[in-house]
């Protein structure tokens, strides 16, 4: 029986088959607001785990360094152990959700230009952001990683959005995790619609957490409908 190593909203985390790795399970359990709304959704786990995978996947075959390993089964995989760097690296094309709201930037607005944002990982803070020469300063990250997942973000966002969009979706924003393994910096945890947010290309309908966050309903119809498209693209 492999060890519980930690638990977190989404997913566990236990030992893996040898020392150099790890088993993650995703779990249907969806959370919002630092956690403070909170539901179990048959289904949820199973999506997600086959949406990132998919992902990273195509990630890694146009060059992107990534922890996984392998697929055990439809909610578990096993990847390489990280150092997981506490800082989260948000990528926004248009204006929506948080960023909306402190800027004053409707809903939906086309950015002049790629937005990279960083926040502290720390569920206790409430994931405060956080500015690069602040992150040096606390030794976070050097500069050198830094510019390295910046870079990262920005060729995985141009993979990520000419993919979506032959599957008629908009990726609006996302959030990345990198780790440390084995000298390099290589992208960590997952990539679904509980980290993006999707809008249908036509109709701008979400198909991301945001039904969750907003009581829309139809939540996992509409990361079945992600896994869906996505499957019926033909990958670069």
């Amino acid at each position: 029986m492999n060890e519980l190593l930690y638990e977190g909203k989404s997913k566990n985390v236990y030992s893996g088959p040898d020392a150099d790795s790890y088993i993650i399970r995703y779990k249907d359990t969806l959370t919002a607001f630092n956690g403070e709304k909170k539901e179990e959704l048959e289904g949820k786990g199973r999506l997600n785990a086959a949406i990132s995978n998919y992902l990273y996947e195509y990630l890694a075959k146009n060059g992107v360094k990534t922890h996984l390993v392998k697929e055990l089964d439809e909610t578990s995989v096993v990847v390489k152990k990280a150092q997981i760097i506490m800082v989260e690296v948000i990528v926004r094309n248009m204006a929506a959700g948080g960023f909306s709201k402190k800027y004053g930037v409707a809903e939906g607005t086309e950015l002049k230009n790629t937005v990279i944002e960083f926040c502290l990982k720390s569920d206790g803070l409430g994931d405060p952001m956080i500015n690069a020469s602040q992150i040096t300063a606390i030794g976070l990250a050097s500069k050198q990683e830094l510019d390295g997942m910046i870079g990262q973000a920005l060729k995985i966002n141009g993979l990520l959005c000419m993919l979506f969009l032959s599957a008629g979706i908009k990726l609006i924003d996302f959030k990345l995790e990198f780790g440390r393994c084995a000298g390099e910096i290589i992208l960590c945890d997952e990539i679904s619609p509980d980290s993006c947010r999707l809008w249908d290309a036509a109709t701008g309908k979400k198909m991301d957490k945001d039904r969750f966050r907003k009581d829309l309903g139809g939540v996992v119809d509409g990361y079945r409908e992600v896994l869906t498209r996505l499957k019926n693209v033909k990958q670069v």
